[in-house]
């Protein structure tokens, strides 16, 4: 099959940039999921999983009664498919899975448990096999269908239009618009020149003006890469050039840009036309430019013919294919499905869990359609095998590690929601080398309250009932936070390096202290003390209802009710030990390294 040279044509405006506001997912997208729990093969085996292995593990999670406690989902990870497509559709690598995947699908099934897969939306797997969804998706949602999966988690290794990871990087002239120096309107009135740092506006953040060879210009125009841990989630995260044109009445005018092209991040070649914005938006060009042999080079483009109503437009002139393109791509798989059950295949639920690790800031789009979608790049590199448990860090300088995941994850709240869908900072390495019994239950506790789907990445062979690895992982208490019916994620109330809005600002410092707070559906709160350190702290850390009631009194099944209350119920979620409050002030004297106190506070 070949491939288009250039992302789709965008013929329907509801997966425009301009309308990831609206709340409205695409046909097919189902709301109202709690978090996915189960088993994911690829932290424990990676690539080399197998047949025999997914069966033990399976076994394993029902004699752990895992199963009882809702880890449901078994996911087949990279490395389960042949290498190419067999008569242009998908099949099983037959020494791995001999059976096959619709046999693994009803063994699993006939246990109670669910089936999920994996798939990348380009080209090729991460592993390498070149069997990704792209150009694929109508096929593909009907062999999944047929193999009868549950769940599938979409990758994004070798995408065509974005530098992603094992991709060309001058792929980036699909992401970022050209460097702009100016625009030429002619009709409407008197032709104009309108230079682009004198009269243009930079709107939301990445674009700058630069001056080079005495000339000026701007560029960065197009959306940050939120791969890596470097910049907030919260924010505007793209950027556009703005002019504003006044029209003495409704007409049609030309506009010739002046710019130059390149293939880098800041500089590329993509440029996307309107005026106004929102619903009422007008795209009146949406396609690469003619290059200009350097990015030092500008030349002026052909005519763009816009229309402006009478009184003051907004010209835009920007670049949002990063994230339009890669939410085209999931919805195209959305789309495979929902055609295959209209055709006649049996309807049934298929849980989407998008994982583009963060790079195009999925939490703006996401919920379109998928279920959860990743934040960041890999929690861990150092996977397992069999026999080799993979090695996992508390902290790390990029994406690997606990509170770097988690760093990001818990000022992200307000993008999840039953109605939404779930942030999800990758799968839990409880029981890998390099954490510790400490370390395991804060990172137990931190998933839960954030509303992460609990995706167990350990080999189930190594624990056993009763274990302090298996007391983490079938912790009722947290799990029941995880899984409480009111779906509202956590919110950061205090932290120790930032008191005047704890729960916007990024920190990465882990010399600090958390708490979080969040509402549950019998009116309760749960409340969480984290020290991210790896150093005792000593300090009293306390915060009271009134606190609590500042910032989740929205969110709460009953704010009255609790800040009413004349005492309160405080169970301590590890050792289920119940005390009563008066005071209304729930502190902690001291928290060891890396420790987390877990509370349910009940209003009496």
């Amino acid at each position: 099959m070949k491939l288009s040279e250039r992302p789709m044509e965008i013929t329907d405006k509801a997966y425009r940039f301009d309308l990831f506001n609206d709340g409205i997912p695409v046909p097919g997208k189902k709301c109202g999921r709690l978090p996915a729990m189960g088993w994911n093969s690829w932290n424990a085996f990676g690539s080399g999983n197998t047949e025999v292995l997914t069966k033990r593990v399976a076994e394993r999670m029902v004699e752990l009664g895992l199963d009882k406690l809702g880890y449901k989902y078994v996911v087949l990870d990279d490395g389960c498919y042949k290498s190419e497509r067999v008569n242009g559709l998908l099949s099983n690598e037959e020494e791995k899975f001999p059976s096959g995947f619709k046999a693994l699908a009803d063994h699993l099934h006939s246990m109670g448990l669910k089936f999920g897969m994996y798939n990348d939306i380009g080209t090729n797997l991460c592993a390498g096999a070149a069997v990704g969804t792209c150009g694929h998706e109508a096929e593909d949602a009907q062999t999944y269908i047929d193999w009868d999966i549950d769940f599938i988690k979409v990758d994004n290794c070798y995408y065509l239009w974005d530098n992603a990871t094992f991709s060309n990087s001058e792929n980036a002239r699909y992401t970022y618009a050209p460097a702009i120096k100016g625009i030429r309107i002619k009709g409407c009135g008197p032709e104009v020149y309108l230079d682009a740092v004198t009269k243009g506006i930079i709107s939301g953040s990445g674009a700058v003006i630069t001056e080079e060879d005495g000339t000026g210009f701007v560029k960065g125009i197009g959306t940050y890469d939120g791969t890596g841990p470097d910049r907030s989630p919260v924010g505007d995260l793209s950027s556009e050039l703005r002019f504003s044109i006044l029209a003495d009445e409704d007409c049609e005018a030309d506009i010739f840009v002046e710019y130059a092209t390149g293939r880098e991040p800041e500089i590329g070649c993509w440029l996307q036309v309107a005026v106004g914005e929102g619903d009422s938006a007008g795209y009146f060009y949406d396609d690469l430019l003619p290059e200009s042999g350097s990015k030092q080079t500008f030349i002026e483009s052909g005519a763009i013919k816009i229309r402006l109503k009478k009184g003051e437009n907004t010209l835009r002139l920007m670049n949002h294919r990063r994230q339009e393109n890669t939410l085209c791509s999931y919805a195209e798989l959305v789309k495979g499905f929902e055609d295959a059950f209209k055709k006649g295949s049996q309807r049934k639920d298929i849980i989407l869990s998008i994982c583009e690790w963060g790079k195009t800031q999925p939490q703006n789009w996401g919920y379109k359609v998928g279920d959860s979608w990743r934040i960041l790049n890999d929690i861990t590199f150092q996977v397992g095998a069999d026999g080799d448990p993979g090695h996992a860090n508390w902290s790390g300088d990029y994406t690997t590690g606990v509170t770097n995941q988690y760093n990001k994850a818990v000022i992200m709240d307000e993008y999840s929601g039953l109605d939404k869908g779930w942030n999800d900072p990758d799968m839990m390495m409880i029981g890998m080398d390099g954490l510790d019994e400490t370390m395991c239950k804060s990172h137990m506790a931190m998933w839960c309250m954030i509303n992460s789907p609990l995706m167990l990445g350990l080999d189930l062979r190594r624990v056993e009932k009763g274990d302090w690895i298996h007391k983490i992982i079938s912790n009722k208490n947290l799990i029941s936070l995880n899984q409480d019916p009111l779906g509202v994620q956590a919110k950061r109330i205090y932290s120790s390096l930032e008191k005047e809005n704890p729960d916007k600002i990024y920190l990465r410092d882990n010399k600090r202290v958390d708490i979080l707070a969040k509402p549950l559906a019998d009116g309760s709160i749960a409340l969480a003390f984290i020290n991210l350190d790896t150093e005792d702290v000593t300090e009293k850390t306390a915060a009271d209802k009134d606190l609590i009631l500042k910032y989740l009194r929205g969110k709460m099944k009953d704010a009255d009710a609790f800040e009413n209350a004349k005492a309160y119920t405080v169970t301590d979620l590890w050792s289920e030990e119940t005390k009563v409050n008066e005071s209304g002030v729930f502190e902690v004297p001291g928290l060891k390294a890396c420790e987390t106190a877990m509370w349910r506070i009940k209003p009496s």
